[in-house]
This record gives C-alpha cells, sequence and structure tokens, in this order.
C-alpha cells in the first residue's frame, strides 16, 4: 500500500510525538492504580462502640495519608487497611463530639509509638491546640519514658494544632488542596466540612451536618461526597423502643441528614459519587443497604455507594 504524503507525514508526526511523551500518556496502563485513595476507615455515627467502627476516613495520595476525624479505634483501623501508622503527617478534624475525636491525642501518641519521627500538622475548630496540649500533659510521663527508655524521638514539639474558625482554604501542599466550609450541626459549632482536590480526585467529606448550602457549594462538582446520613424510619424505631429517646430524637432531626435530604445535597452539588456514611442508626442490621438507597436515590441520580467500614472507593 503506497501512503500519500499526508498521510505520511501524520504517521511520522505521530511517531515523533510518542517517543518524546513519557510512557503511558498517549496509552495509559489498563488498570493504573489511582494517585487519591479514598479508605473509609468507621462508618457508624454515635460514641457507642457496636459492629461499625466510629467515624473515620483517610485520603491517601502518592502514599501519604490525610486522616479525617478520629473515632475511638481509629489507629487500628488505619492498620488494618494496610496503612503504616509511621506516616502520619496531616489530621483533619470536622468538630467536636466525642465519636469525631476520642482517639485523636491517641493516634497520634500510637503513631510515634510505632516509629513516626516527622512533623504532623493537625487542623480543626477551636479549642484543638487546648487540647493537643493538654492529651500530652496527661500523657507526659509515658512520652518521657519511652524517650529514656526506649530512645524514641522528641514527640511534642513535631506536633503543630492549626485551629479554623471560618471557610476557605485550610491547607495546600505538591499533592493536595484542601478547602472548608461551615455547616449546620447544632449546638456544636464551628463545625466543617472539607473537600480534597487531589491530583486525580476532588473528595469531599460533610462531617456531622443538616441540609447544608454551604455543603452544596463546597461539594459542586466533585468526583465523590462523603455524607453522613440518617434513616428516618430506623430512628422512629429506636424512639418506639425507648420512649427516653424522644430528646434524641429532636437532636438528631435539628443535626443531621435524612437520605433523602442527602440525595437532594448530592443532585444540586453535581457529585459523581455519594458514599452514606456515619450512619444513624449505625448498630441495626435490620436496615439494609436497599433501605439507605432508597431515600437518596429519590432526589439523585448518579452513583450510590453505602460505606461499610475498611471499603476502599
Amino acid at each position: 500500500m503506497t501512503l500519500s504524503r499526508r498521510q505520511f507525514l501524520a504517521t511520522t508526526s505521530f511517531a515523533l510525538a510518542a517517543a518524546l511523551l513519557p510512557l503511558g500518556t498517549l496509552f495509559p496502563a489498563v488498570g493504573a492504580p489511582r494517585r487519591t485513595r479514598l479508605i473509609l476507615l468507621g462508618t457508624k455515627g454515635g460514641p457507642t462502640p457496636a459492629s461499625r467502627g466510629a467515624p473515620s476516613q483517610v485520603i491517601v495520595i502518592d502514599q501519604v495519608p490525610y486522616v479525617v476525624d478520629c473515632g475511638n479505634g481509629v489507629a487500628s483501623r488505619l492498620v488494618a487497611a494496610g496503612l503504616p501508622l509511621d506516616a502520619l503527617s496531616t489530621v483533619f478534624v470536622t468538630h467536636h463530639h466525642s465519636d469525631h475525636n476520642a482517639d485523636y491525642g491517641n493516634l497520634i501518641l500510637l503513631a510515634w509509638a510505632s516509629g513516626l519521627n516527622g512533623r504532623v500538622d493537625t487542623y480543626g475548630p477551636p479549642p484543638l491546640a487546648e487540647m493537643t496540649r493538654l492529651f500530652f500533659a496527661m500523657n507526659r510521663y509515658d512520652i518521657e519514658t519511652r524517650i529514656a527508655d526506649e530512645g524514641l524521638p522528641e514527640l511534642v514539639e513535631n506536633v503543630h494544632p492549626h485551629e479554623i474558625t471560618t471557610g476557605g482554604l485550610v491547607m495546600e501542599d505538591e499533592r493536595v488542596r484542601v478547602t472548608a466550609a461551615l455547616v449546620d450541626h447544632p449546638p456544636v459549632a464551628p463545625a466543617f466540612a472539607y473537600r480534597f482536590d487531589g491530583p486525580d480526585r476532588s473528595i469531599v467529606i460533610s462531617g456531622d451536618t443538616t441540609y447544608s448550602e454551604n455543603l452544596v457549594a463546597l461539594a459542586r462538582g466533585a468526583d465523590v461526597l462523603v455524607h453522613e446520613a440518617m434513616y428516618l424510619p430506623g430512628i422512629d424505631a429506636l424512639v418506639r423502643r425507648y420512649p427516653g429517646a424522644t430528646r434524641l430524637r429532636e437532636h438528631l432531626l435539628a443535626s443531621h441528614t435524612t437520605t433523602e435530604d442527602v440525595g437532594r445535597v448530592a443532585a444540586r452539588a453535581g457529585v459523581e459519587t455519594v458514599v452514606l456514611s456515619h450512619l444513624v442508626p449505625g448498630g441495626d442490621a435490620s436496615i439494609t443497604d436497599a433501605m439507605w438507597v432508597e431515600g437518596v436515590r429519590a432526589h439523585f441520580d448518579g452513583e450510590i455507594i453505602v460505606g461499610r467500614d475498611l471499603l476502599e472507593i
């Protein structure tokens, strides 16, 4: 077959371009791993222990972990997810309810005992700095003993808490840009949602909130929105079993998001995937995945994932 001059030039130009570009630019490897990973560590709302872990998740970008919330057992969950504790460098806290911060200090202490020897930056609402100082004061004897007896490096001077009180840019490094928005979680204020814009995906963590226009704006166009979810029939069933839970129901309705409203938020924000986590009630095995999805699907046409502990998305 004889090539025309135009075909010859096109063919040689493509070959030259291919030779100059990095391998995989024109023909990316099938199934190439994402640079930005999301792992749900704990997916149950509320502080009481159950089969699901307390709220926490980690975003891993180029092998660097960014932990969001520190519910009870977060260090063990990171190990179960195959992530080395000594790689810890950045922690975010959405708000100061105990199911989100109970193991904030423990995570850092256990990472240090596991070989952490570097700077750790933490971000969250006040009184994060005072909480950090008091935790280290409470554990001063253990820290000083391990430095003397085990040769562990200095810890306290390497941990840097940063308090945030308004929405906007929180931090940025060579891998990710993190922004925050104030959300509505009465009576706790301030409470934040965080958005992570990485090299290949954008991920938003809602924190605890009712339906929030600030969250809609923060999540607009994101690839993944991890949103707390409350199954209202399950709450009503709980109240019927425990008449004293009426006040709890009032709190939940005032400060959390029903599955229907999660669908409305996801649709208005135009996200690709919504992940249901911080499930309330989260210890009720009679609530199936289909039940969790139904209310969201009434308003949102995209992908819906019901979170479970150690699920990577």
